[in-house]
């Protein structure tokens, strides 16, 4: 991996104390993101570039924008590798993670990114359909999990795994009983991996993202109007997330700061998951004694 500023090796270990921008650089260490062609691995490698980290971007060999993603991130002065490689080729994701750590050196932090999905109602599931979801969404968090892990202790340096599940780990949602499914067994595998990995000084958490303004989405077979309509009028922040402000939540668990924070979840989803019923939209308007008010009852 070559680059201005690109340093060679790692530091020694975390670096505790200092000033809160010294506790979220990443200078030195070298990230593997999954799923970086588009949407949240976009936005996520260009953060953890913008924080000081070196990256290795991979998506499908027919993926879109993986070029996009890299002038990105050397736009930030920042090494770069991209690798194409099919995640649902599970046997090839061992060999894949040792060429990465031949070409780019120890990664640091793994982001399991990548997923997919598809509308399907539960009774028109094919095997086909299932398995190609759970091989993405679940099989190749594991295996390429299994593999950098090993890496990360035979490095012998800290390392942070952070999963990208969803909301849908956590509550159902019709038509996706495989995405469900996958993202809630990869939500308890974060978990397991977190308390196996914990004596290696390796961190394993979780980002759950809401509804985010991503390509994923667009690929779904319905009114996309009527149904984005309904469904920010459930989200409390009333609109979609954007792929950028899932990325602080990254930058925590990828840094310093979150050296304590293992097998835990952070949910990014505007509110909706605290929302059991929209019953705002049926109260009376929000109303305060502390100043002039709008004829909304909001104070202006």
């Amino acid at each position: 991996m070559t680059s201005a500023g690109t340093p060679a090796g790692g530091d020694a270990g975390d670096r505790p104390g200092g000033t809160a921008a010294a506790r979220f650089d990443l200078t030195g260490r070298t990230a593997l993101v999954t799923g970086a062609a588009r949407g949240l691995g976009r936005a996520f490698a260009v953060a953890l570039a913008g924080a000081g980290a070196d990256l290795v971007l991979t998506d499908l060999p027919s993926a879109d924008g993986l070029a996009e993603t890299a002038a990105a991130v050397r736009e930030s002065g920042r090494g770069v590798l991209t690798v194409e490689q099919d995640l649902s080729d599970t046997g090839a994701l061992h060999g894949f993670a040792d060429r990465v750590r031949e070409q780019a050196g120890p990664i640091r932090v793994l982001v399991n990114n990548a997923g997919t999905a598809a509308l399907e109602r539960f009774n028109e599931i094919t095997p086909d359909s299932w398995y190609r979801v759970m091989r993405v969404n679940l099989d190749a968090v594991f295996f390429l999990t299994q593999r950098v892990a090993e890496h990360m202790v035979a490095d012998g340096l800290p390392g942070r795994i952070v999963n990208i599940t969803s909301k849908n780990a956590l509550v159902a949602e019709a038509g996706l009983a495989h995405y469900n499914a996958s993202k809630a067994a990869v939500d308890l595998l974060t978990q397991t991996l977190a308390v196996e990995l914990a004596p290696h000084g390796i961190t394993v958490n979780s980002i759950a993202p809401g509804m985010v303004d991503t390509p994923i989405d667009g690929e779904f077979p319905f009114d996309r109007e009527a149904f984005e309509a309904e469904y920010r009028r459930r989200i409390p922040l009333g609109r979609y997330a954007r792929p950028e402000e899932c990325t602080g939540a990254l930058l925590l668990l990828a840094g310093d700061d979150g050296a304590y924070l293992t097998g835990t979840r952070i949910v990014v989803d505007g509110g909706v998951l605290a929302d059991q019923m929209p019953r705002t939209a049926f109260m009376p308007p929000y109303r305060t004694s502390l100043g002039p008010q709008r004829k909304d009852g909001t104070t202006s």
